[in-house]
């Protein structure tokens, strides 16, 4: 088997999470952490079991020994920091969202396409063995046609005009944070719609602070969403067939319910240790021991319609980000 060597390009949260989770994997070397400032990397890569800091991006990208990067910077800065990656030979895995639009996501896509260097977006949800699970009920169980996806992601935060979450400048709203857990949800189950309807509220920074989006198809299926800053916790999925509902939250370690013939039964998951970010890392590193450019699971084209169907939401509700227009 063979070992790869990781970098974490940012420091934050996600960043902390992800790396706790590659202790979990045997081939996953904790090699290097990477920071526009040196006492940050130095810090992190201490608390999370890295090897290695670096006080700017470039200096990282430099170190011949790494394999693998995940990006883990906000929304805005993925492009600049993915193409940085690629051009200097680095596998990337890229934290969701891809990037503010799909502009910036076909030049990613074109980057790793010109120097023959593995790029995927970090869609946990689609590795997570709940996940998985839900897909298996799907096809052992004669459900009929899919006619309904509900699907939310709330939280209240606390407002602050600086904070990622709300600041314009870094991809600041629910919609590129939590909503795209739904909106990923629906076209996983549903595929890319016809139609789309939404209604957004707005802090005062003009971020969106919360929004209710609407997906209909011609075959007459259709998609209720919602994401939120502003409301209590909830991360829910309904999936509503012509025989049955399947119904999950999406993170927690509950059983997954089928209402199916009249009757309730309930589905539990191997899911493993912690929250599930190690089964993404394992997935590229299977890509990479099969010399592949592209996931065969998370594909280019999959995180494409996810973007477009972002922009076509954006455009509806009126989400503008000054420095990033689509």
């Amino acid at each position: 088997m063979k070992k790869y060597n990781w970098a974490v390009l940012g420091c934050g949260n996600i960043a902390e999470k992800f790396s706790k989770e590659l202790a979990y994997l045997p081939n996953a070397n904790r090699y290097a952490a990477g920071s526009r400032s040196l006492q940050t990397a130095q810090s992190f890569a201490k608390k999370s079991g890295f090897e290695k800091a670096y006080g700017s991006y470039e200096d990282l990208v430099k170190d011949d020994n790494i394999d693998i990067i995940y990006v883990a910077t906000p929304h805005s800065f993925h492009k600049e920091h993915t193409l940085l990656c690629l051009n200097h030979k680095k596998a990337v895995l890229c934290e969701k969202a891809f990037a503010m639009n799909t502009k910036e996501v076909q030049e990613m896509i074109a980057a790793s396409k010109s120097n023959d260097t593995f790029l995927m977006e970090a869609f946990w949800q689609a590795f997570r063995p709940k996940f998985l699970k839900v897909q298996e009920i799907i096809q052992n169980h004669d459900l009929g046609k899919l006619k309904l996806v509900k699907s939310d992601f709330t939280f209240k935060g606390e407002f602050n005009p600086n904070n990622r979450l709300y600041n314009l400048d870094l991809g600041g709203g629910s919609l590129l944070d939590i909503g795209i857990y739904p909106v990923f949800t629906a076209l996983s189950f549903l595929g890319v719609p016809d139609g789309i309807k939404t209604q957004a509220d707005f802090s005062t920074t003009g971020s969106e602070e919360s929004i209710s989006i609407a997906f209909n198809y011609r075959n007459g299926a259709m998609a209720q969403l919602y994401s939120s800053f502003a409301v209590a916790y909830k991360n829910d999925v309904e999936l509503c067939f012509e025989n049955g509902i399947i119904s999950y939250n999406r993170f927690s370690n509950d059983p997954i319910s089928l209402q199916f013939n009249q009757n309730t039964d309930y589905f539990s998951f191997d899911h493993g240790p912690e929250l599930g970010y190690q089964f993404e890392a394992k997935h590229v590193m299977e890509c990479l021991d099969n010399e592949l450019l592209e996931s065969p699971k998370m594909t280019f084209r999959r995180s494409l319609d996810l973007i477009k169907t972002l922009d076509r939401i954006r455009k509806d509700a009126g989400i503008i980000f000054p420095n990033h227009d689509a």
